[in-house]
């Protein structure tokens, strides 16, 4: 049994590996630390697990999680918190899974840049870490991640976008440059904590885009497309925020290369998704949406190419708290441990 250590653990992200891992049959849950409820049970602080997980939370810097009988430790928190305490924990013998985007550039330089758009200190507290830091996109960097000890789970709207763009920038099936992002999200992606621009007055029928230059989420499409393409790539990226609770709706668009057609992009997206547990390739006439995804680890991506125009275009679908953070987690943790990479994951989501 892989024995894990969870620090966040009630935010909607701890919440989601909670989940996940009460219905996992090789991984359980041994600590929950958490700021805030410390002392109080995790049914106490969210009643819908009573009896499911009474697990007591526990204060980061207690005895009870620092010394955690733990394989490993999963940081569910903000940007700055898994980097300050990773290096402790491998120190103790566990792996480390982080969140965040404190992990998911493997160079000082390109965690200065990451930080500088965010607004958050440039330097990094654990630099030693980043050179063997994988990302944890599970689909494109799975030998990487079965080899791994410290690992930056992806972005949400990062995991939709780069999943739905590989497959083009891979096999030259979009021009590389002048491709847009135009990404919707459910509230939940802003976290549990009230704010004034996402408490419920002002987020019912209400929709509107954000942080239209320097979003976080772009440097990381960016990086994987380049390591696809081998050549840089500059996107235009704009995320929206809709009156929903939980899902990502991304439509990325491009031109045509000369000669390419709906059929050929199609096929291609088939062919490099073909034995992917969670991607699931559809075409325009099928079905999909955010409600077919939501509660699943599960990426739906639609080829609606239009030819007439000569535009590129993918439609993916992610339910951002599951294949655009927990469900990623746990995929990455079955790998990290030479499990099956389906086990815990491979359900429905829950429909209506």
């Amino acid at each position: 049994m892989i024995k894990v250590k969870l620090i966040g653990a009630t935010g909607y992200g701890g919440l989601g590996m909670i989940e996940f891992l009460l219905r996992h049959p090789e991984m359980k849950i041994v600590c929950a630390v958490a700021l805030q409820d410390a002392g109080k049970k995790i049914s106490e602080a969210w009643p819908y697990l009573e009896g499911y997980s009474d697990l007591n939370i526990v204060a980061p810097d207690s005895e009870e999680a620092k010394n955690a009988d733990a394989d490993v430790t999963v940081f569910s928190t903000p940007d700055g918190v898994g980097q300050v305490g990773a290096q402790s924990e491998l120190d103790a013998g566990r792996k480390v899974l982080d969140y965040s985007g404190d992990f998911r550039f493997n160079s000082t330089e390109l965690f200065r840049e990451y930080a500088t758009r965010i607004g958050k200190d440039p330097v990094h507290k654990s630099p030693a870490l980043l050179p063997e830091s994988v990302y944890g996109l599970s689909e494109l960097h799975r030998r990487e991640i079965a080899a791994a000890r410290v690992v930056g789970n992806p972005g949400c709207f990062a995991a939709s976008c780069i999943l739905g763009l590989a497959p083009a920038f891979k096999h030259g099936l979009v021009e590389k440059q002048g491709v847009a992002c135009d990404c919707k999200t459910g509230v939940s992606g802003a976290g549990k904590k009230p704010t004034p621009g996402f408490h419920y007055p002002e987020q019912y029928d209400n929709a509107y885009a954000y942080r239209l230059t320097g979003h976080q989420h772009v440097m990381e499409i960016e990086r994987e497309m380049k390591l696809l393409c081998g050549a840089d790539v500059r996107l235009t990226f704009t995320p929206q925020v809709v009156p929903m609770t939980r899902g990502i709706l991304s439509c990325l668009y491009g031109r045509l290369p000369t000669g390419m057609t709906q059929e050929k992009v199609l096929s291609a997206y088939r062919d490099m998704y073909a034995g992917e547990p969670f991607v699931l390739v559809k075409d325009f006439k099928q079905p999909a949406s955010t409600g077919a995804v939501r509660g699943s680890n599960r990426a739906l991506i639609t080829v609606a190419c239009d030819e007439r125009a000569g535009v590129f275009r993918v439609i993916s679908h992610i339910d951002n708290l599951v294949k655009g953070q927990a469900g990623s987690a746990v995929q990455n943790l079955n790998i990290m441990f030479g499990l099956e990479e389906t086990l815990g994951l491979d359900l429905p989501g829950a429909h209506p």
